[in-house]
């Protein structure tokens, strides 16, 4: 009870909601099918995903591929670091089993192959796990895709990966992501200034961070916008409570396992 009035007193504090925001699939549709693979981002998109969010490491041999983790071990069973093998030995793994017997030879995505799965109208978040050497592969590919600048979103904790990114491909967005870390004082690192000062020395668009209900607040935001960033995001949101009170702060985009059931959940409220 005393959490639902906090955040009843946080949204009315904020004023008024975006217009709209973009519901994200986060690795896909990743609560019913195997999270960063085709199936699952198909998937959500039958869901009434206005989008995917998909993680790309570069391989040995110069392909980028898409997954999560920095090794193998937790989905496949058997443990390789992603940027230290050879793209043939990750695309033999088998990255679906691990979710149902239904999802047995799903093989590893490529970039190529991702960006292949985005339609017309609909977005990608593209999050680099490697830093910014992944960037100009990277850039070529987008270049030979189908996929408009409006379709694109790069996101990256990586500060010279997002940096490098907006030199390379000015007119795609660009997201710096940052978690945080309580100090023995109680503060939150980074700071707000931090935030800020980040984004105007790496030319970000916006900024993403986990969806911690204590981080944000109508003040954070305010001086975020203040300093020229208009678009902010959240992870991973699957309670309808959550997505609303961060609704209501004007979140640009908002990335959860579940999208289709959480559209149906602000629909109910007549949010969405």
């Amino acid at each position: 009870m005393l959490r639902c009035l906090a955040i009843f007193l946080a949204m009315s504090a904020a004023g008024p909601s975006a217009l709209a925001q973009l519901i994200i699939a986060h690795r896909g549709a990743s609560h019913d099918a195997p999270e960063n693979t085709l199936s699952a981002f198909r998937l959500a998109m039958e869901q009434g995903a206005d989008g995917f969010e998909a993680d790309f490491y570069l391989t040995a041999d110069g392909h980028i591929v898409c997954f999560h983790d920095k090794d193998t071990q937790r989905l496949c069973g058997k443990k390789l670091l992603v940027t230290q093998t050879p793209f043939d030995e990750l695309r033999a793994l088998d990255v679906g089993s691990w979710k149902g017997p239904q999802w047995q030879g799903e093989q590893m995505p490529t970039m190529e192959e991702v960006l292949a799965a985005v339609p017309h109208r609909k977005k990608i978040f593209i999050e680099l796990k490697s830093a910014a050497e992944i960037v100009e592969p990277m850039a070529k590919i987008i270049e030979a895709s189908s996929l408009s600048p409006e379709q694109i979103v790069i996101i990256s904790f990586h500060a010279d990966a997002i940096a490098a990114s907006k030199r390379r491909l000015p007119n795609i967005r660009a997201h710096w992501l940052s978690g945080y870390q309580k100090q023995e004082n109680g503060c939150l690192k980074p700071t707000k200034e931090e935030v800020a000062d980040t984004i105007r020395r790496i030319g970000a668009d916006g900024f993403g961070s986990k969806a911690e209900l204590t981080h944000f607040d109508a003040a954070f935001i305010r001086h975020l916008r203040c300093c020229g960033c208009c678009e902010f995001h959240v992870w991973t949101v699957n309670e309808p409570e959550v997505a609303r009170y961060y609704q209501q702060l004007g979140a640009w985009s908002i990335t959860t396992d579940q999208p289709g059931w959480l559209r149906d959940q602000l629909a109910q409220c007549g949010c969405r």
